[in-house]
Order: structure tokens, then sequence, then C-alpha cells
């Protein structure tokens, strides 16, 4: 597959698409040529994740009015001529804008595509208890699009939204949402946090601790607190800790949801394709004191504390699958297929019995950086996916060894994208339970049959 990288792009920036009080949901906001402020919108206020603090993301630069998007357009083209993506940005719901460097979808659209990328609520702004006020927020930016998009040579019956991590499992949480039909013809999840999406108890739980911690007795006197207040009051509750890291995440049977926010997904016929990393969850360990020089002791326990009595077997089989590996890669395994791989195949499953069409791949592509130590982590992926290798920042995930054959990923996995964006099928066999086709993102793509099926059973 190749494409002709030769459409010039126009790009319009900070358009505003809605406004919002806080805790409330979005009004959406008449646009018209010239409106836009000609940069990128603010950041939704948060605090910095680690891949901001990596890529020098500046944070100072947010506001809750923040409801903005971007558009990247090949010059003339016709209206309604060309097929829509509409990106959802990751960041555990608690970080990351659509106008980062990584997400500039100039290359995407010299393909021939619209690119459209969003800002939602973040965090206690967007996700406070059962408030789905980021969910609400990608609805009526999805709806900007259905009414403006034209005008940059959309099509708004074929629209795409695609994101990474949050951002995937945000595109989960769409298919599942009744207000979407009509508005998302097609669905890309890269490297979805399913495991994030909770229910209201969940929701609940997490509401009252952070009422604790802002000290106030109500939603609505959370209200009149500072931005920093809320902020401060947000960290406290993360480092409570929890095992699926659920403290602010799209809620199922909250605002604009289903109780069973998989199940309305598996049952959405909308073609949905879902991919996951080989070693997401180096991205969280290489760095962490505590698992950085793990040794064989701490690989043992970390077996027994996810499959108690099948640790032998568990051992076995990763080792087996991973020959040679230290115990981080490891214990980084575990830790990927749990709460990463497993799951989006899960997912994958549930809409093959209800006959959805699904495609699966894997990322595989190690990076040099750090004397190998990231591996294929979470989040090596975007820049591929966007074929944007040189955007600023990348070369600190992507080093600078081996870069003939991150280029061709590159074009490949691009190429994909928009493929499946214009034709609404990934360009390899449909998803299925008996031959689990797979293709294998890597300087050499192959399609693979059930990969690591002894892996995959550890975890049903």
């Amino acid at each position: 597959m190749s494409t002709d990288l030769t459409l010039p792009v126009r790009t319009v920036r900070g358009i505003r698409y809605a406004v919002a009080e806080r805790f409330a949901p979005p009004v959406a906001v008449p646009y018209s040529p010239g409106d836009e402020l000609g940069t990128s919108g603010p950041m939704c206020p948060q605090l910095a994740g680690m891949l901001e603090k990596m890529l020098g993301a500046d944070v100072s630069n947010s506001s809750e009015d923040c409801l903005f998007l971007d558009v990247f357009a090949p010059e003339g083209a016709a209206p309604g001529s060309l097929p829509v993506l509409v990106w959802v940005h990751g960041g555990a719901y608690l970080n990351g804008s659509g106008s980062a460097a990584w997400y500039d979808g100039s290359r995407l659209a010299s393909r021939g595509t619209v690119v459209v990328s969003i800002n939602y609520r973040l965090g206690a702004f967007g996700y406070l208890g059962t408030r789905n006020l980021g969910l609400l927020d990608q609805i009526t930016a999805l709806e900007w699009v259905q009414r403006h998009v034209t005008a940059f040579g959309g099509d708004p019956g074929n629209v795409t939204i695609f994101g990474e991590s949050a951002g995937g499992s945000a595109v989960v949480s769409l298919l599942a949402a009744p207000a979407t039909k009509g508005l998302v013809h097609r669905a890309w999840s890269m490297s979805p946090s399913i495991r994030q999406l909770r229910g209201t108890e969940s929701a609940r739980r997490w509401e009252a601790e952070f009422l604790a911690a802002a000290g106030v007795g109500s939603v609505d006197e959370a209200r009149a607190l500072s931005v920093e207040d809320v902020l401060a009051a947000q960290a406290k509750v993360l480092a409570l800790g929890g095992v699926e890291y659920d403290m602010f995440a799209p809620t199922g049977g909250g605002d604009g949801l289903p109780d069973d926010i998989l199940a309305a997904a598996a049952a959405n016929p909308v073609p949905w394709c879902v991919g996951t990393n080989r070693d997401e969850n180096l991205l969280f360990l290489a760095f962490d004191p505590n698992f950085a020089r793990a040794t064989v002791e701490q690989w043992e326990k970390h077996l027994a504390r996810a499959f108690g009595d099948r640790a032998a077997e568990a051992r076995a089989a990763y080792e087996a699958a991973r020959p040679g590996e230290s115990p981080l890669n490891l214990i980084s395994a575990v830790q990927t297929d749990h709460g990463f791989r497993r799951p989006a195949q899960k997912l994958a499953e549930a809409r093959v019995a209800t006959g959805n069409p699904s495609w699966m791949y894997w990322f595989t592509w190690a990076s040099p950086a750090f004397d190998g130590l990231l591996g294929s982590a979470h989040a090596l992926d975007i820049p591929f996916a966007f074929d944007n290798l040189d955007a600023p920042g990348s070369a600190l995930m992507l080093g600078d060894a081996g870069l003939d054959g991150a280029r061709n990923l590159a074009t490949r996995f691009a190429d994909e994208i928009v493929g499946f964006a214009r034709t609404g099928a990934a360009s390899w066999p449909r998803f299925d339970v008996d031959r689990r086709p797979t293709l294998r993102l890597d300087a050499e793509t192959e399609l693979l049959h059930d990969p690591e099926p002894a892996l995959r059973a550890l975890h049903d």
C-alpha cells in the first residue's frame, strides 16, 4: 500500500465549538469562517502527566474555557467529498490536548482526508461522579463536524473517530453512547484503556473522595473553588491509588451512557479497529525505581499476586513467549496483557458474537531510545499513526537509529488509518474467534493468527 503525499494542506486552529459552565453540560457555539483564534485554543485545566513532562508540554496555557478544535484539510477540496477523521487525545482522562505537536493532522490530511482534533474537559472538570461531561464535549464536537465539516471538504456522512489510550477508550464510550448514532461511521482505538471505564458505584465513591479532599460538602460548593484548588483536590484523590485508575473516567449509567458501556459498544454495528502495543507498560515501569532494576524475586512475587495458584504456569508461559527478557520486561508483559491487550481482545470477541465488523492489530516496533529500554511502549505508536516521526519531541521516544524501517512503518500505519476511514474496512481479514487474524505492525509487517495464545488463556 502506498499513498501519494502531494495534496497541499491548510490548517485552521482555535475553532470554538462549545462553551460550558463548571460541572455543566456543553452548549454549542455557532461558527462562521473567520471566528477562529488563529492559534490553538488553551488546554483544559490539568496537572502535567508523565508523557507531557517528557515532551515538555506547557500546561500553564490552560483555561476552563477550552472547548476548541483544530482542522487540517486539503486545499481546494470539493465540499463534502472527503472522509473525516476526528482525533480524541489520550492522557488517562487527566492530561493532554488535541493541539499537541504529535497530533498535527497535516500528513493524514495530505492523503485526502479532513482531520479534526478536539479538546474535551478532563479530570474532575470532565468526569466528576456520574457527570460524563468530557464525553458530552466530544459528542458536541461531533455535532459541530456534522454542521460545518462540509465547508472544509469533509463528508459528514463518513466520520471516523480515532484515539489512543484514554482517547481509545473514549472511542469505545462514544460507540456506546446513543447520541452518536448518525454522527460516527467508523471507529479506531489505539491501546484503549478499557479498564478505566467504570460504573456508578465507583463514580460516586470517587466523587465523595474528591469532595472530602476539596474540603466541601457538595458539588455546588465545589463550583466556587479556584481552578488551582480543584486540581489540588484532584491530585489528592489520585494519590490514593486505584486498581483500575478510574478516579475520573466515563461512567456507565452516567450522563449520556447506558449502564453497560462494553455491551453497548459491542452491539454497535459501526466498523471498529483496535490494536495494542507489545510493551505498553514499559512506559510506566522503565523509569520507576521500584521496577527499573527488578529482580527475579520481584518477578516471582508479581506472578503470585497476578495469578495465584497458576503462578508457575504463568511463569513458564511468559518466559517461553519472551525468551531471555529481563524481569522488568516480563512484569511489563503481564501488566500489558491485563491492562490493554486482553480487554481489547475481549471487546473484539464480544463484537464478533454480535456480528459486528472488527479488526485487530499488534504494534511491535521497538524503539532504540534509552538503549532499547522502552521497547514497544505505550504511546510510541502515535507518531507512526500520524506519520509524524519528525514532530517535536518524537526523537526522545523514537531514538535516532533504524529509522528507515520506522519511516516505512509510519507510511503503512497512516495509510491503513486513511484507508479504513475511506472504505470502512481494514486491508487485512476481519477478526474472528477461530483464527484471530491480527496484523503485526513493525518494520516488517505481517499477518498473524492468534499470536501468543498461551498468554491470552492466562487472562481469561
